[in-house]
């Protein structure tokens, strides 16, 4: 899970379960290109899906004049998505006009 591997990182979490996660997306300015199945808040920058603690960490240290950073879908070998086949994935910035760039990419 996503949130448990967030606090084996360091990260305290405060999850809060909704019925439709697409006012949060939409109220926070997620890209549609980037929608996921979680949506956080991480001192006031938008994480969207099943992006690596140290992604986060390193968004934390830079502080880019972005929105946040978000891994579309939900790829295996994510975290939070472990299984066999993984797949290599991007993690993908985005400001607060829905233009996007590259941030991270993993590979198995």
């Amino acid at each position: 899970m996503w949130v448990a591997h967030l606090e084996r990182n360091g990260f305290k979490v405060n999850a809060h379960d909704v019925p439709s996660m697409a006012g949060v997306k939409r109220q926070a300015g997620v890209p549609r290109a980037v929608y996921s199945c979680h949506t956080a808040v991480v001192d006031g920058y938008i994480v969207e899906g099943h992006v690596p603690a140290d992604d986060i960490k390193r968004l934390l240290d830079e502080r880019p004049d972005v929105r946040g950073i978000g891994v579309a879908g939900m790829p295996i070998g994510s975290p939070g998505m472990e299984g066999p086949n993984p797949q290599p994935y991007d993690v993908l910035a985005f400001d607060a006009d829905g233009n996007l760039s590259h941030f991270a990419s993993h590979s198995p």
